[in-house]
């Protein structure tokens, strides 16, 4: 298993995108299921980005014209577009549950990028955090606070709240996680 860290350092601009698929990678093809902005069903199997947490559906946020707006359903949204748009290739980096997580990578022009710091650059997108509050991939909390403090995608709307305290707030009351 490779760890995130050196996938992304061996994957970030190294060869163009007509090249076959690296041993182990598979393609993450528009038409899976998606379930949310960091996860998806295919062929049975559930996958999820390694340390990303999507907005949760069926929580909201304030637009510029003061309409209340799905978190979740924007983050989606905005991972649908970045597979059909980028067509990234995915390599599993761990299990845990029945749920596969990856690492992936979207090729833009003759650049590969990894696809969660995609995610959590634009704003749609967090750092996911472990039982500790730590986050599972420290580089990914330096990419999302630069996107806060930057205010693209959804921190522009000040009351957009990290995932991560939602399912902390769950958790002390006895709810459980999506």
């Amino acid at each position: 298993m490779k760890s995130p860290a050196l996938f992304v350092s061996l994957t970030i601009g190294l060869t163009p995108a007509t090249a076959a698929l690296p041993e182990g990678y598979f393609e993450l093809k528009p038409g899976v299921t998606l379930e949310s902005g960091d996860s998806w069903q295919d062929g049975g199997r559930h996958f999820r980005l390694f340390g990303v947490q999507a907005c949760l559906r069926g929580t909201v946020y304030t637009d510029r014209s003061g309409a209340r707006r799905d978190c979740g359903e924007a983050s989606l949204a905005v991972f649908a577009a970045y597979i059909a748009d980028t067509h990234p290739v995915c390599a599993q980096v761990g299990q845990s549950a029945g749920t596969v997580f990856v690492s992936c990578y979207a090729t833009i022009g003759a650049d590969r990028l990894d696809l969660a710091n995609l995610m959590i650059s634009s704003g749609f997108a967090f750092a996911s955090l472990d039982g500790r509050g730590l986050p599972h991939h420290i580089p990914y909390a330096v990419v999302e606070q630069a996107a806060r403090e930057k205010k693209v995608g959804l921190w522009q709307f000040d009351d957009v709240q990290h995932p991560a305290l939602l399912l902390g707030q769950r958790a002390d009351d006895g709810g459980t996680s999506p």
